[in-house]
């Protein structure tokens, strides 16, 4: 009985290794059924974008009548742009300012909150708040702040001594208010991310170079920085393509003014495609635009995994 009950189990457990891979197949093809549909949506809004505005920028278009083949001219005419040049240097220097500001004001807050403060979860929501809210409200908010008449600040100012200040209506000072208001709107990402490499180190590096009568900047020369690098490499590009494409923040604002003084590219965009209905110039300026920040990110990355292969 017991060798017929054998016997008659051997077909049983072969179909079962037959219907395997069938039956751990579906939990997959039921997941991509749902997010399928999501997936293509999602894809085709990307792709189709940008296949459209490759084919622009090499044509003479306004979206309003039908344009004709120009080729590279467009590209070319970039070269020739002295608006486009000034555009460039003024966002150049933006992302000079911002990319190195953020990271140097994250990090020793990152530090400060990693440490055993009371409150400490307060002070980090409070932190993180500003990034939460969009560029655009951030931009609103400083035009009443920063106002030379009726401005807050200004008042401050005032009450110390100081004269008033032109901050976004002088053409002196209104980039790099716009860093400072952006440093403000965006030290939160910094934070965070500083924050949770903090907490992945292990705590047996920092113990070890303790023992080994390391202080304090030692330790954090030779144990926390190299750890941190990751973090490092992935806030510098980050921080430089949200420079490299700053718009919202110019727009509500000083849309480009005073005097084209906060003019970037990405406005000079917008003004060119939307404006100036040079749809096809706007194009070519939009697709110079990712080359420039393709090259800065792989620049970035090349460089970051230079520095480890050293270390």
């Amino acid at each position: 009985m017991r060798a017929d009950t054998a016997a008659g189990a051997l077909p049983l457990s072969g179909r079962r290794r037959k219907a395997g891979p069938r039956v751990r197949l579906m939990p997959q093809l039921t997941g991509w059924g749902f997010v399928g549909p999501a997936t293509l949506v999602i894809v085709g809004l990307s792709i189709f974008p940008a296949v459209w505005a490759l084919i622009l920028s090499l044509r003479d278009d306004n979206l309003l009548a039908p344009g004709t083949f120009v080729g590279l001219q467009n590209y070319r005419d970039l070269l020739d742009d002295p608006d486009l040049m000034a555009a460039t240097g003024h966002t150049l220097l933006y992302s000079v300012l911002f990319v190195p500001g953020s990271l140097l004001i994250g990090l020793p807050i990152a530090l400060a909150l990693n440490r055993p403060l009371r409150f400490r979860a307060f002070y980090r929501t409070c932190l993180f708040v500003p990034y939460v809210v969009s560029a655009a409200a951030t931009g609103i908010l400083a035009n009443f702040v920063l106002d030379p008449q009726f401005g807050i600040v200004n008042d401050l100012l005032a009450g110390l001594g100081v004269a008033r200040q032109g901050f976004l209506q002088d053409p002196s000072q209104a980039l790099l208010t716009l860093v400072v208001v952006s440093l403000w709107g965006s030290v939160g990402l910094p934070i965070v991310v500083y924050l949770a490499a903090l907490q992945d180190i292990p705590r047996e590096l920092i113990e070890a170079a303790r023992v080994d009568g390391a202080g304090p900047l030692r330790v954090f020369r030779a144990v926390t920085l190299p750890q941190l690098r990751p973090a490092t490499v992935f806030l510098v590009i980050w921080q430089t393509i949200d420079a490299l494409q700053l718009f919202d923040l110019v727009y509500t604002t000083t849309k480009g003014q005073p005097l084209d003084s906060t003019t970037v590219i990405v406005f000079y965009l917008y003004q060119q495609a939307f404006k100036l209905f040079h749809a096809g110039y706007g194009a070519a300026v939009a697709y110079a635009l990712f080359v420039v920040t393709l090259l800065v990110s792989g620049l970035a990355l090349w460089y970051a995994r230079r520095g480890e292969a050293a270390a």
